[in-house]
Parts: structure tokens; C-alpha cells; sequence
């Protein structure tokens, strides 16, 4: 909020086309190693791989989930829920959300063909992202580290999500955007970016429970910045879309196929591709079936080690959040969307490997890896990123042969 934000004169304010052309140099780098990355693993991809043995460069896009994006945009949603062998619903089109797909269809349309639609969205959509999360970032740290940070996400574990058919570029835009609405106290904005959000990615109930916490924050500190009635109406009225926003999509399935629980039942048909027999939801009974799973099933060690573990990182991260200084110097905003965002993983997500891709919303959090000054600090940062960036496109896309190795 104002009370807390870095102000700025306007001598070290630079301009909005100086912001677009650093961002853009940093953007353009991290794509040229990425697209190296990719290319590489397209020559190491074997049988095994999900791409085959003969993989090219462009197979990367429509690789794992970026098929079922494609069969979105030229095929629709069924109408009717699709069944395995045992009667059961199978994995089907419903579990992925349609502006993503359907943007970059129309995207496409000049050239003939689907992926390279989907690989401009995501690329513009990537840099679209790195923009807002300068501005984000801009509001609490100085130029060099804001720079950074943006180098961080550029450049992180996850970048390729940049280059592939996948939503999560496009979703980070929105996210960002909104991010900075609520921070810069632009409340007009949500109504447009929540309802993008929820139709891109599920995890718009994650925001709903950011702004009731937001709001709640801004009540308690109401005495050292006043709170307005507007504002109080924007915060409420915002969380009250982003709440039935999160819920629409659920309706809209069962609607279109005549079965209320299409959407769950079509998500819990991934879920059985990992346990044995059926899978049923219950908030935080996905969680705690995944530490089972891990601990128990596949490395066969005690149960109570798992939950003792996870309790701790868990502890960790709240720890963090609230008082290491790095993360405190972001502001409340994305400190709230964190947490808001963790507690929503923890309700409702069964942990697997692509847990790492479902970590990127707390993108926000690079900026705390650039407080530090030293330059020795910040490249080693940067020389982790691409290591972990390499290894997570190495086993993705070159291998993908594991259960483990799943984006």
C-alpha cells in the first residue's frame, strides 16, 4: 500500500519504454538459452520419451499436456464424459480451461498451424509477465534488483513454460497484472482480470482468498492508512467474483455433459493414473494421500517421517513469509498471495512432479533472492536457475519416462 511503497522521484523513475527495452534484452537472452535447452533434449529424446525417438524442436510444444490444449482448440469439449474399460471417467478435455487454447487457435490463424499459435502466445504472454513483475517489484526494490529478479523468472527452473503449449505464461500475465492492480489500489482492473484468470488456469479461488485476507489486512491497519468505503466495496465485491468465478467452470461441465461433478470426476481420472483404485476429494485429502504415496508407496519409508517433514518445510515457509527480511521487503500484497496461494495447493492438489509447474505462481517471491547486493550472490543465483532449468527440460521432455519425470 501507499504507506508501505517505495517512492520514487521522478529523476530515478525510468520510463515506460526504457522499462520495456531492459526487460525486453533480459527476456530475449533467457529465450535464446531456453530454446537451446529445448533443442537439445529434442536430439537426446529417445523411445521411452514422450516425444519419440525422432523429436524436433516443435514437438516440445504440444508435448505432455500441450496435446490436450491442442485437441481444445480444434475439437471443443465433449458432451458427453468419455469411459476406461472399468466404466470410470477418463482423462478428458474438460480438465483444461479454454482462453488459452482458443487464443492461440486464432493466434494461429495467419499461419496455418496450432503450435505456432500456441508458441507466440506463451512467448508474448512470458514477456507480458516479466513486464508486470518489474512494475510489481519495482514498487518495494531498487532498479538493479528488480532487474534481477526479472533475470530469475526469465531464466527459472520452469522457463520453458515460455516456449510450450501450456497456459501458465498466459495466467502469469493476468496474475501479475492483478497483483499490481490491488497493490497500486486499481480495483477496476480485477473485475476484467479475474474472470481471464479463472478461464486460463484453476487457481482463482487461491486470489478470492487473497483479497478476503488483503481485505482483512487493510482493516487492521486502517488507522495508519485510511480505509474507504469504495475500497472496502472493491475488495469485497472482487472477492466475491474471483469465489464464483473459481466455481464456474464446475458448473459450466456439468451443465454441458448433465453431470455435476464432470470437472471433479475428470481430474480424479489423473489422480488414478498415480494410486491404486478410485480416487475421491476432500480439501486437504489430496495432500496428505500424496505424502502416503511418496513415502509409503514408492521410497518405503515411515509414514510419520513424511508428515514430520512436510510440517517442517511447511513451518519454514510461514516463518519466512513473515519475518526473514528479503521476503518482507516485497510488501504485504505478495506476501498474502503466497500464502493464499500454498493454502489453496495444500486444500485441493495430490503432489507429484509437477508440483515444480504448479510453484511458479509464487514467481513474485524471485525478488527476494535479488535483495541481496552482491554480485557474486546474484549470478550464482542466476547460474542455479539454469541449472535447474536444464535439468527440469532434460527429464521432461529428453526422458519423460518416470512417473517423476511428468511437467
Amino acid at each position: 500500500m501507499a504507506g508501505e511503497q517505495l517512492i520514487l522521484s521522478p529523476v530515478t523513475r525510468p520510463s515506460a519504454a526504457r522499462t520495456a527495452v531492459r526487460v525486453a534484452a533480459i527476456y530475449v537472452a533467457a529465450r535464446i538459452v531456453t530454446s537451446l535447452f529445448l533443442f537439445a533434449a529434442a536430439e537426446l529424446s529417445g523411445f521411452t520419451s514422450r516425444m519419440g525417438a525422432d523429436a524436433q524442436l516443435g514437438d516440445t510444444i504440444v508435448a505432455w499436456d500441450g496435446q490436450w490444449y491442442w485437441l481444445v482448440a480444434v475439437s471443443g469439449y465433449p458432451s458427453q464424459l468419455p469411459l476406461n474399460d472399468a466404466g470410470q471417467v477418463a482423462e478428458n478435455a474438460w480438465a483444461f480451461l479454454p482462453i488459452y487454447p482458443w487464443l492461440a487457435q486464432w493466434v494461429s490463424i495467419p499461419f496455418g498451424l496450432w503450435h505456432t499459435g500456441a508458441l507466440i502466445v506463451s512467448l508474448v504472454a512470458g514477456y507480458g509477465a516479466s513486464v508486470a513483475l518489474y512494475h510489481l517489484l519495482r514498487m518495494r526494490l531498487d532498479e538493479s534488483a528488480t532487474l534481477w529478479a526479472v533475470a530469475f523468472f526469465a531464466s527459472g527452473p520452469l522457463a520453458a513454460l515460455f516456449h510450450v503449449g501450456y497456459a501458465e505464461a498466459l495466467n502469469l500475465f493476468w496474475l501479475f497484472c492483478a497483483l499490481l492492480a490491488v497493490a497500486r489500489q486499481r480495483y477496476v482492473w480485477l473485475y476484467a482480470l479475474i474472470p481471464l484468470m479463472a478461464f486460463t488456469r484453476p487457481g482463482v479461488l487461491a486470489f478470492a482468498l487473497f483479497l478476503a485476507l488483503f481485505g482483512i489486512w487493510r482493516w487492521l491497519t486502517r488507522a495508519r492508512e485510511p480505509l474507504r468505503a469504495p475500497e472496502i466495496a472493491h475488495i469485497i465485491a472482487a472477492g466475491l467474483l474471483a469465489a464464483v468465478a473459481g466455481f464456474a467452470w464446475q458448473f459450466i461441465a456439468g451443465w454441458v455433459t448433465g453431470n455435476p461433478e464432470a470437472y471433479l470426476v475428470t481430474e480424479m481420472a489423473w489422480r488414478r493414473n498415480w494410486i491404486l483404485g478410485d480416487a475421491t476429494f476432500t480439501p486437504f485429502e489430496p495432500f496428505l494421500a500424496g505424502i502416503s504415496y511418496w513415502f509409503e508407496t514408492m521410497w518405503h519409508l515411515p509414514l510419520a517421517l513424511g508428515y514430520i517433514l512436510v510440517a517442517g518445510g511447511l513451518l519454514v515457509v510461514a516463518v519466512a513469509l513473515i519475518a526473514l527480511p528479503q521476503v518482507r521487503r516485497l510488501g504485504i500484497e505478495i506476501r498474502l498471495w503466497s500464502a493464499s496461494y500454498l493454502v489453496y495447493l495444500l486444500l485441493v492438489f495430490f503432489p507429484q512432479s509437477s508440483i515444480f509447474r504448479l510453484l511458479v505462481p509464487l514467481s513474485p517471491l524471485w525478488g527476494a533472492f535479488a535483495v541481496p547486493r552482491s554480485r557474486a550472490w546474484r549470478i550464482g543465483v542466476l547460474i542455479a536457475c539454469l541449472a535447474g532449468q536444464w535439468w527440469w527440460i532434460y527429464n521432461m521432455y529428453a526422458l519423460g519416462s518416470t512417473n517423476w519425470q511428468v511437467p
